[in-house]
């Protein structure tokens, strides 16, 4: 590979800036993620307990909870690539492909098109996977986080299904380059995946107003509300 070229693989394109590495994070690094493991997995049962008793009536954070959920979503998306290009024995890493925050999988797509098939089906997967739990398992369901990552997972998967179906940096458009399945299959798979979900949390009276905050007085904004100081 010539010197200042960047390795063909997923999100990897030649001018393309890397700068986190997500492989060689040194002892340090590798010490301080798994810190942040055991005090995620320490602490994940309290969150999950406090929304669990979030009511969307009652949250005066209804719509930050909200993001909050759309946000782990995504990453957990991105997540899902890093673990994968990691289980596999390549080297992702962090930059950006024409100002886009970008997760480059350090595979080379032309030697190994299984493996970038792999990795890049893992973010739609996960999301959806995870969405799927969320409606499976009984818990006291309805709070505003758990929307938000319904909504995530939902949103993600329209979004590279429609405008982002052929994008340089698409999820869609490397599985079909891959030859792993073509876009049409991958509309049909997680676009039915999604819209199963989209029609399950519609007959849920738990997630009733899915895209709306219920006013304290009765009735719902629906949207969003800005203010000028």
């Amino acid at each position: 590979m010539q010197e200042g070229l960047v390795r063909d693989g997923f999100y990897t394109t030649q001018g393309c800036l890397s700068i986190v590495n997500f492989f060689c994070i040194g002892r340090i690094g590798r010490r301080v993620l798994l810190a942040l493991v055991l005090g995620w997995s320490i602490a994940a049962p309290d969150a999950a307990s406090a929304q669990g008793r979030d009511s969307v009536r009652l949250a005066p954070n209804y719509w930050n909870r909200f993001v909050l959920g759309v946000t782990t979503s995504i990453l957990l998306h991105e997540a899902a690539h890093i673990g994968v290009a990691l289980a596999i024995g390549d080297s992702p890493s962090f930059g950006f492909d024409k100002l886009r925050p970008t997760v480059f999988s350090g595979i080379d797509s032309r030697q190994d098109p299984h493996k970038q098939f792999l990795f890049s089906a893992a973010g739609l997967a996960m999301q959806t996977l995870i969405d799927e739990a969320i409606l499976d398992i009984p818990h006291n369901r309805g709070s505003a986080f758990e929307r938000g990552i319904l909504g995530g997972g939902i949103g993600t998967t329209v979004f590279y299904l429609t405008i982002g179906r052929r994008g340089s940096v698409s999820d869609v458009e490397y599985m079909a380059r891959m030859h792993g399945m073509t876009r049409m299959q991958s509309t049909l798979l997680f676009g039915g995946f999604a819209a199963m979900h989209a029609i399950r949390i519609s007959r849920d009276d738990s997630y009733a107003n899915f895209f709306a905050r219920p006013r304290p007085a009765g009735g719902a904004d629906v949207g969003l509300n800005f203010r000028l100081r």
